[in-house]
């Protein structure tokens, strides 16, 4: 007997488990979030938001609520800075202020945030958006056939024991994902090259700030390796370790011999003051490593997050990464079970994000060393591109991208974008009734056809596409009486004359577009439609 029934199972309930069942429900798809755990996160993991992965949340309603709950831990825009000791000496600012060089790329900003404040937001609007989360419930054992997943789960309290039967289930259980194993998926790239910790500590360290504004304080001194994040009111924060002794040839086994006296000492050479009081209120081990799923998908078994890569925190681009996939699984998900679109869909998840989580790893660990275990650099590393290139430079090929001819590269300047097929469809302020709003607030649900000042030759053709697949299209002249583009620049932007179009679709990628107008360009817009949703 099946207790429950839903279109989707989702295996971990943190921040990338919570954001795929908001995604879902956005697009109309129940699920139910499964977690171990008997709450969310105790641990302020993933202190950092980046743009891309606030553009996400503006698209479900979260970004307003998630800046004030960031407001009220951290400082905002700080800045990222190593240290000999917080007290001691400066090494260098990588970033002085967290936003700077990017805000006219986006109309979010990148926040200091963690997991703790942001969860709770994220399952309250899953929940509003009709999922369902069960914390302190594990999944015992799964089958899958040819049309869904049989899943057991325990009640951990009770144990108790019921079935779920679905459609498609997510594996969001993290780095050592049981899932994963199970459908004998492995993963590949440099391994565990540190056994680290986390402190999480009280002590006073207001006067240490010294009035400056840090969000990230690496520490690199003879003791310890590793980086500070100093929360609200300075009386409490964490300090994770990777590296004991001389940084030249540090000791990364960080687990052996670990007592409470051991990370007091460790706080304390840190923040450079020897006798300043201390108190532990939690010790986390974890394994640093770099390593990216050879496959993302087993049958109707999928992984996000890092059940699919893990990667390194410098950066932070681990949980915005899972955030991604999720943004990029969703719709196609949604399209799959709305009957939209075929099961080829799906194999395009693999396609697009995995290239990107292999780059993305690579520029973590190469931050990893370059600013914290320079040890490593003889076992060689990708060459560094900036921020801004990695959370919004990165680029989809496959079946669901219309690629025009070039160069097939995973990533670049986002402001050098212009519009191609496979990149994120760029930002521009535009006014609508009176209202300041984005480009990319007019995506989401929806494919979107976007078009010049003197596009209105496109509305026929979307309408027909829109009829003949059974799907919604929207369509949008920027620059016409009542979308005004005030800066003037949404067609170089997007690479378009003023009778151009570009088809966007709902995660906001470019999958397609016409410079100018031409009578054929309607049949090649149905044609690439058809192709994307596998039909």
């Amino acid at each position: 007997m099946t207790d429950t029934e839903i279109p989707v199972l989702i295996v971990g309930g943190s921040l990338v488990g919570m954001t795929t069942a908001a995604l879902l429900g956005y697009h109309g798809i129940p699920s139910l979030v499964v977690e171990r755990h008997r709450g969310g996160a105790v641990h302020p993991r993933a202190a950092a938001i980046l743009q891309r992965s606030m553009e996400i949340m503006r698209s479900v309603g979260v970004e307003k609520a998630i800046t004030v709950k960031s407001g009220d831990q951290f400082d905002q825009d700080a800045a990222i800075m190593a240290v000999v000791s917080l007290a001691g000496e400066e090494i260098a600012y990588y970033l002085p202020k967290f936003n700077d060089g990017v805000r006219d790329l986006s109309p979010s900003e990148r926040l200091f945030a963690s997991q703790v404040a942001v969860e709770p937001i994220l399952g309250e609007r899953a929940r509003e958006l009709g999922a369902e989360t069960r914390f302190g419930t594990e999944m015992v054992s799964f089958e899958q056939d040819a049309d869904g997943v049989t899943a057991q789960i325990r009640d951990r309290d009770t144990g108790e024991t019921s079935t779920v039967r679905s459609r498609y289930l997510i594996a969001a259980d993290g780095a050592h994902s049981g899932v994963r194993d199970q459908v004998g998926i492995h993963q590949e790239g440099r391994g565990v090259f540190s056994k680290s910790i986390t402190i999480y500590f009280h002590a006073e360290v207001a006067d240490l700030m010294r009035g400056r504004s840090l969000g990230v304080i690496m520490v690199v001194n003879p003791i310890l390796q590793g980086f500070f994040r100093i929360q609200k009111p300075y009386e409490s924060g964490f300090l994770a370790v990777h590296g004991l002794g001389d940084p030249t040839d540090p000791n990364n086994d960080v687990w052996t011999d670990l007592t409470d006296e051991k990370c007091i000492e460790l706080v304390r050479a840190g923040l450079g003051v020897p006798d300043i009081e201390v108190h532990i209120d939690d010790v986390m081990k974890w394994q640093a490593s770099a390593e990216v799923s050879d496959s993302w998908r087993a049958g109707r078994v999928l992984l996000v997050g890092d059940s699919a890569h893990v990667m390194p925190p410098y950066g932070g681009y681990g949980g915005n990464t899972g955030i991604h996939d999720a943004h990029n699984l969703a719709w196609k998900l949604a399209a799959v079970l709305g009957g939209t679109a075929g099961d080829g869909l799906l194999d395009t998840y693999e396609a697009e994000r995995k290239p990107v989580a292999i780059f993305t790893v690579g520029q973590a660990y190469a931050r990893y060393v370059t600013r914290a275990a320079p040890s490593r650099a003889a076992l060689g590393m990708d060459a560094l591109v900036k921020d801004d290139v990695i959370d919004l430079g990165y680029r989809y090929r496959s079946a669901a991208i219309a690629s025009e001819p070039g160069e097939a590269v995973v990533h670049g300047d986002p402001r050098e974008a212009r519009g191609l097929p496979g990149t994120r469809a760029p930002h521009t302020f535009l006014v609508r009734d009176g209202e300041r709003i984005s480009t990319l607030d007019l995506f989401g649900r929806t494919f979107t056809v976007l078009t010049g000042s003197d596009g209105g030759a496109w509305a026929a053709p979307a309408a027909q596409a829109a009829r003949e697949l059974g799907i919604e299209i929207g369509i949008h002249h920027i620059g016409a009486p009542g979308l005004a583009n005030p800066d003037g620049d949404f067609e170089s932007l997007y690479g378009l004359e003023s009778t151009g179009a570009a088809l966007v679709r709902p995660d906001g990628f470019v999958a397609w577009r016409s410079p100018t107008d031409s009578a054929a360009q309607g049949s090649t817009l149905r044609e690439t439609l058809r192709t994307i949703l596998d039909r």
